[in-house]
This record gives structure tokens, C-alpha cells and sequence, in this order.
């Protein structure tokens, strides 16, 4: 499984694959987008897909779905 974050680090919006930044000082918006077209790409190479996104509040949503079924 790989995890997607994105989560607001040091005033910067940032994008985390399996705990490790990848890309930051973005916008939430591109943030969510650039965390869910690599969520679309995984799932598509049949992974296992957890999606995490901070709220500006500090709430979490969840999200996990993909992989194969075999």
C-alpha cells in the first residue's frame, strides 16, 4: 500500500508519500490535486491507495481504495 498525505508543515501546504515530503509551498488546492492525480496513477499500476488530507482545521478525511483483487 502506498499513502498519500497532505497536511499544512511549517505554514506550507505539503504533499507526503509514505511519510516523506515530496513536494511543498503549495496551495491546499494543488496540494489535494498533485495527492490525488498520484492516488489515480497507484491505483492504476493496481496498488493499494491510502489518501489522507488535513483540514484547515486539523481534521483528517480518509480515503482508501485500488489495488487488485486477485
Amino acid at each position: 500500500m502506498v499513502q498519500y498525505a497532505v497536511t499544512l508543515k511549517d505554514g506550507d501546504w505539503t504533499v507526503f508519500c509514505d511519510g516523506q515530503p515530496m513536494e511543498r509551498g503549495l496551495s491546499r488546492s494543488a496540494a489535494i490535486q498533485m495527492a490525488k492525480d498520484l492516488a489515480f496513477d497507484a491505483e492504476t499500476r493496481g496498488e493499494m491507495v491510502e489518501l489522507l488530507i488535513q483540514g484547515y482545521y486539523g481534521d483528517m478525511s480518509r480515503r482508501v481504495s485500488g489495488g487488485d483483487d486477485e
